[in-house]
C-alpha cells in the first residue's frame, strides 16, 4: 500500500492506495493551517482503511505533491512525507501540482494546467495524453497573463489542436477567457479542477514502477518563485 499527501493549496487531501488504486481518500478545507490538521487526517485515512498501525506497517511508499503552491503547505506535506518515510524506511515519489491537475484531463489529449502564483504572475505547464503516452511538453514556467496566453498559442501550434485549460482558469480575467476560448481551448469548470490525492497516487505509482522512487532526503520542492519569507531588508539610518 501507499500513502499520498497533497497540502499545497487551501484544500488538502490524503489517500491510501494499493498499487495506485485508491482504497480510501479524504479531502478537507485546510486553509493556510495545514500542519495542525494533517497528522490527524493521515491517522483517519489509515483508520478508515483498516487498523492504523497495521496499515502504516504495510505501506511500501509515500507520495507527495511538491508544489508549486503555498510555501507553508508545501513544507508541511513534504515534512510529513519525509518523516513517515524515514521512520518506516520507505521510498518517496514527488509529483508537481500542475501535473496532478492536468492528469485528470489526460483523455482530452492536450491539457494545460495553470496556477495563480501572485497577483500579476501565473504558473503553467502543458501535458499531452492519452494515458499510455502521457508526457509533458515542457517544464513548468511562470510569467504574466500575456505570456501564458502566448504559451497556449505555441502549444496549440505544436500539437495541431487546442485542448483543456485546467487548474485555476476561473481566476483568469474575462478578456483572457474569451481569448482562450476563441483559440479553441476549453476552460475546465471548477468542479473538475479539484486536486485529489487519488490522482497523485495513480501518477506516482506509475513512476514508482518505472524505478523513479527516491529516498526521502532526495525530495525537492517546486516553488517556481522565491518564498515571501526570510531575512527582511534593514531600514536605512
Amino acid at each position: 500500500m501507499e500513502l499520498s499527501i497533497d497540502t499545497v493549496g487551501e484544500q488538502s487531501s490524503v489517500a491510501v492506495s494499493d498499487e495506485g488504486r485508491v482504497l480510501t481518500e479524504i479531502s478537507w478545507q485546510s486553509g493556510r493551517r495545514h500542519t495542525p490538521s494533517l497528522t490527524p487526517m493521515i491517522d483517519l485515512v489509515c483508520r478508515q482503511t483498516g487498523n492504523t498501525e497495521v496499515v502504516k506497517r504495510e505501506l511500501e511508499a509515500v507520495f507527495v505533491d511538491v508544489g508549486p503552491g503555498a510555501y507553508g503547505g508545501i513544507r508541511s506535506g513534504m515534512a510529513a512525507a519525509e518523516g513517515l518515510a524515514v521512520a518506516l524506511d520507505l521510498q518517496c515519489v514527488g509529483v508537481g501540482r500542475l501535473e496532478i491537475e492536468a492528469y485528470q484531463h489526460a483523455s482530452s489529449g492536450l491539457a494545460a494546467a495553470i496556477h495563480r502564483a501572485s497577483r500579476t504572475t501565473w504558473a503553467w505547464q502543458i501535458f499531452w495524453g492519452p494515458l499510455d503516452r502521457w508526457r509533458e511538453l515542457g517544464p513548468a514556467k511562470t510569467g504574466a497573463e500575456f505570456e501564458l496566453l502566448r504559451a497556449l498559442g505555441d502549444a496549440r501550434r505544436v500539437a495541431g489542436r487546442a485542448g483543456v485549460v485546467c487548474g485555476e482558469p476561473e481566476r483568469l480575467g474575462d478578456d483572457a477567457v474569451a481569448s482562450i476560448e476563441d483559440a479553441g481551448w476549453t476552460c475546465s469548470p471548477a468542479a473538475l479542477n479539484v486536486r485529489r490525492a487519488g490522482l497523485l497516487a495513480e501518477l506516482a505509482w506509475r513512476r514508482l514502477e518505472d524505478g523513479q522512487g527516491v529516498p526521502p532526503a532526495a525530495l525537492e520542492p517546486l516553488y517556481l518563485r522565491e518564498p515571501a519569507i526570510g531575512p527582511q531588508p534593514q531600514p536605512q539610518e
